[in-house]
């Protein structure tokens, strides 16, 4: 009986999207786009995404400009700013498929601590490394964090997190700062740290391993690089400058044993990668021929596509940053809706969609 329920006509599912405010035409497009909405009357942006679909972020909450964690699921937004710890304003970052959600908080009048936030347990305030800062930035499935963190002295400082063991102290690639962006299931790290000697002052992306500590994962010929996120096949996405003599930073995708590949741009100066799934999807942002902000996906065998040419005709959006994708090809990110407002989206592929609601669209 349920499957005959799914098994629901082209036209009856047609109606049920427009019901929702897409079009059948919609349907016929690489993805179906979802505007995530916010807490209040304001601006909204998807920074994480669960492989199970769940969405976390930010949201203004009053009206006021004042930001607070948000988890989006199921067509509905939840506020996770940790009230009970008195802050104003928070940020979550990452979630894993247990929903534990990373970030940070502020108070009034202090710096930003980083939190996580477990549906059983609650906010666990991580600390710092003997400082008054710090901030969460990823979590891997078996719930290990990572950030950035100061010292006693407050230079920052990438962090690792686990229950039961605290924060640990990843060090630097020979100068006084670093901090750690993302984490892969093998708990390697990836991240940006401080040269030493006479390179003090670049930053370069690093991958940090248990059993080998910080590598510098070098430039694209430029004097720095930041690392963003590492799938579970060790490949790294973030962004490095392409020439001693500009400026420009373009996204790139590091691979053991081959090195750094410039990913390009779509037309414009510069790009940043974000973040990579296991097929080696990359999500980020680049500024195109006419110097606008779009969000793109690259894949091995295309190359760099502006996600606004995947979406549905009509649709009206702006997409302007893409922060993450899952396994499922799931993304998400910020952009401007059809109202010219900043809102939190989430692109879904259509194979997806269908496999979900049992039934395919017609070609």
């Amino acid at each position: 009986m349920r499957q005959s329920l799914l098994r629901l006509s082209y036209q009856s599912f047609a109606l049920f999207l427009g019901l929702l405010g897409w079009s059948a035409g919609a349907w016929a497009a690489p993805y179906l786009l979802s505007d995530l909405g916010a807490l209040a009357a304001g601006s909204s942006s998807a920074e994480g995404i669960s492989e199970r679909g769940q969405v976390v972020g930010w949201s203004d909450a009053t009206g006021s400009g004042l930001t607070h964690a948000a988890r989006w699921q199921a067509g509905r937004v939840f506020d996770l700013n940790p009230a009970g710890l008195a802050s104003l304003t928070s940020v979550a970052r990452g979630i894993n498929m247990r929903a534990q959600v990373v970030g940070s908080f502020q108070r009034e009048g202090l710096s930003p601590l980083a939190f996580l936030w477990d549906p059983q347990r609650g906010v666990t305030v991580l600390g710092s490394l003997g400082g008054s800062y710090s901030d969460a930035n990823a979590i891997n499935e078996q719930g290990q964090v990572v950030g950035v963190a100061t010292l006693g002295d407050q230079s920052g400082r990438a962090f690792s997190w686990q229950a039961g063991s605290g924060m640990r102290d990843l060090g630097t690639l020979g100068g006084a700062y670093s901090g750690a962006a993302g984490v892969n299931n093998l708990g390697q790290v990836v991240g940006w740290s401080e040269l030493g000697g006479a390179a003090a002052g670049q930053m370069h992306a690093f991958l940090w391993q248990a059993d080998r500590g910080m590598t510098d994962l070098g430039t694209l010929g430029g004097g720095s690089s930041s690392a963003a996120a590492i799938n579970d096949q060790g490949q790294v996405v973030g962004g490095a400058g392409v020439s001693t003599t500009s400026f420009a930073s373009h996204a790139f995708l590091w691979q053991p044993g081959s090195g750094m590949r410039d990913l390009g741009t779509l037309g414009g100066s510069d790009s940043w990668a974000q973040d990579i799934n296991k097929r080696g999807e990359v999500v980020g942002w680049s500024y195109a021929a006419d110097g606008q902000m779009r969000a793109f996906l690259w894949r091995p065998e295309q190359g760099m596509t502006d996600l606004n040419a995947l979406l549905p005709a009509g649709a009206g959006w702006t997409l302007q940053m893409a922060f993450a994708i899952n396994d499922l090809g799931q993304i998400v990110g910020r952009g401007l809706d059809p109202n010219g407002q900043v809102h939190a989206f989430l692109l879904t592929p259509m194979r997806v969609a269908s496999a979900r609601w049992g039934m395919a669209p017609r070609r």
